[in-house]
């Protein structure tokens, strides 16, 4: 069987469940560790608002471009297996609830995928400045399948609130591209003061 050729995607990782840096830190590394994924660049790590109706922590939030020889199916099956590594329980959880992490399918080269587990682009990408953010640090200038813009899609959002730099880190697999220190609104802070809430360690993966 002919290899598939390699393909870059774009995942976007967040949790707010004990420590989210370091769960963010720790799952780059396993997905780069994953048979058919290479992991090229990682944004900085943003603390956001939680998404939905959930009374809870905020997020840590990143995202994560790929390049993977896996198609789009195998590629989600490979984000899940990672989650319930760090202890996510898709069963139990609540919508929209808390977890320890979340890896979404943001985008998959140029293809479009629709079916009942699984859309490309994600649905909810035009609507989530904690997605777009970080996604254009790791693919400035990128458009959608269908020709639209990161940008265009963020500016339409408008104002970008509540949303701060924690950190970078300062070793990731791959090829990192240097940063500025402060992106977007809120400023930066240092990862110290997101350990020093006391938050407890998260589940080790398997």
């Amino acid at each position: 069987m002919t290899p598939r050729p390699p393909v870059t995607a774009f995942l976007g990782l967040g949790g707010n469940v004990g420590d989210a840096v370091e769960t963010l830190a720790s799952a780059v590394y396993a997905l780069h560790d994953s048979d058919g994924i290479a992991v090229e660049d990682v944004s900085g790590i943003y603390e956001t608002p939680p998404w939905g109706p959930v009374e809870q922590a905020p997020f840590a939030n990143c995202v994560v471009r790929i390049r993977t020889t896996l198609d789009p199916r195998e590629l989600l099956l490979e984000c899940q297996t990672t989650e319930a590594a760090y202890g996510r329980d898709r069963e139990a959880e609540e919508r929209w609830g808390p977890r320890p992490l979340d890896i979404d399918l943001l985008l998959y080269g140029d293809e479009t995928v629709d079916t009942p587990e699984l859309t490309i682009p994600h649905p909810r990408l035009a609507e989530r400045a904690f997605a777009l953010v970080p996604l254009l640090e790791v693919f400035p200038g990128g458009t959608l399948p269908d020709g639209r813009r990161l940008t265009r899609l963020l500016l339409d959002l408008g104002p970008i609130e509540d949303m701060d730099l924690i950190v970078r880190l300062e070793e990731v697999p791959g090829q990192h591209v240097a940063r500025p220190e402060i992106h977007g609104g809120g400023g930066a802070y240092l990862a110290e003061e997101w350990h020093a809430r006391g938050r407890p360690d998260p589940p080790p993966p398997d």
